[in-house]
């Protein structure tokens, strides 16, 4: 009798996963239809950027510095072991726009914004907004999850380059400022160095996959909870969790097929 309970579990637990599987790709496809109506009305996308960008600008920038600045120090004492101190520059921004960039921004904003989509959509959910849409006839997929996701789209490439960017100058000024490297070898080489298709642009596709996949996870994680206060908490920590994995995950199955390319 126990091992047919063990049994009936252990199915009814494969059943519910199989069927948050499908209807998350449900969800997803229906996000990527609705890309066309949100260009339609472009204000929704606008302000989800300026909500999920620009409130997330702040500690984006401030840890790129600060990732730079360990950069610079880190990357000085291992280079100039071997008499290339002045390729600091070279490796600072292809560390940041290669791996860095991309993938500690995602977490980044899996913290902050990931969050806050799971709890707004969760606390909409608890209070019978989304219902309401639906028995006014507006579809709350087209009308409130798609702007939010096409929105973490479009921003996530743009933190990562601040990120990057922000990092390079923090490096600068260690390596430069601080250290005494010569100015004009720190940019040559970086320069000379990072190619705009291979570096720069395998930095933007991941930050384009990582834009998708957190902020889908997100917003599924808000749309699948349950409408209590426990509810709404347990969704906001399954986002960062998930969301974080799956960055991590991705970025390696990412980096494999790039330089095997």
């Amino acid at each position: 009798m126990k091992l047919t309970s063990t049994i009936a579990n252990i199915g009814y637990g494969v059943r519910t996963k199989l069927t948050e599987i499908g209807y998350g790709a449900g969800l997803f496809a229906r996000l990527i239809v609705y890309g066309g109506a949100c260009l339609k009305r472009f204000g929704l996308v606008r302000d989800q950027v300026h909500f999920l960008g620009n409130y997330s600008l702040s500690i984006i920038a401030i840890s790129g510095l600060f990732v730079g600045f360990v950069l610079a120090l880190q990357g000085y004492y291992t280079l100039q072991l071997y008499g290339s101190a002045e390729a600091l520059g070279l490796l600072v921004a292809l560390s940041l726009v290669r791996e860095l960039g991309p993938v500690i921004t995602a977490l980044l904003f899996a913290g902050r914004a990931g969050t806050s989509l799971t709890a707004e959509i969760g606390l909409m959910k608890a209070g019978e907004q989304l219902s309401a849409m639906e028995m006014m006839a507006v579809d709350p997929v087209r009308r409130i999850l798609a702007p939010r996701f096409w929105g973490g789209v479009i921003v996530m490439p743009m933190l990562a380059a601040v990120f990057s960017a922000v990092g390079i100058i923090g490096s600068w000024a260690v390596g430069v400022l601080m250290i005494g490297i010569d100015a004009g070898s720190f940019w040559s080489q970086m320069q000379g160095g990072v190619d705009w298709w291979h570096d720069v642009g395998n930095g933007v596709v991941k930050s384009l996959v990582f834009g998708v996949t957190v902020t889908f996870v997100a917003l599924l994680q808000g749309y699948l909870a349950d409408p209590t206060p426990e509810g709404v908490s347990r969704a906001t920590t399954r986002t960062v969790v998930m969301g974080s994995l799956a960055v991590l995950g991705l970025d390696f199955i990412l980096t494999a097929l790039m330089f095997s390319i």
